[in-house]
């Protein structure tokens, strides 16, 4: 008769010996770096100075959490959880907060997914082709907003 600890030695030994692909996989995942978040938003600054406009700037990760954030002078107390809430919708939903603003003018449903704001000025964040996190921008209308985040995005060679 085998031994129990015999027995759980032999498993050990033999998923040594099975084929790598019948093991789980891991998968390369790009992370953004607390220097990239600040150069997008070094980038979001001097494009709003340069058109006297005072913004929120917010950089999550891919899952939404807030990794750097600016409040540039006088910008709006309001706008600082709308450009939060920008950059997050953009990196959970993987994509640009414009196009959920489009989309709930022909689906009003859109307005109930939880945990989104639906106004243009979010952007992903796209490295080879992964979505590693998001811009939002807050506080002058919402195109301008978004022009913010695309030239802070340009500035930090992460512009798509």
């Amino acid at each position: 008769m085998v031994k129990l600890p015999t027995l759980r030695m032999l498993a050990l030994a033999a998923s040594f010996l099975l084929p790598l692909s019948t093991h789980a996989q891991l998968l390369d995942k790009k992370t953004l770096s607390l220097e990239a978040a600040n150069k997008i938003i070094a980038g979001a600054i001097i494009e709003a100075k340069a058109n006297n406009w005072s913004v929120d700037i917010a950089i999550v990760d891919e899952g939404g959490h807030l990794l750097s954030f600016q409040r540039m002078d006088g910008a709006s107390i309001g706008a600082i959880d709308a450009a939060i809430g920008k950059a997050r919708t953009s990196s959970i939903y993987r994509r640009p907060t414009k196009v959920l603003e489009e989309a709930a003018k022909t689906r009003p449903a859109i307005v109930t997914l939880p945990n989104s704001v639906q106004l243009q000025g979010g952007l992903p964040i796209v490295v080879n082709g992964q979505i590693v996190g998001a811009v939002g921008v807050g506080g002058v209308t919402s195109q301008q907003d978004e022009q913010i985040a695309e030239a802070g995005l340009r500035h930090a060679g992460l512009a798509q």
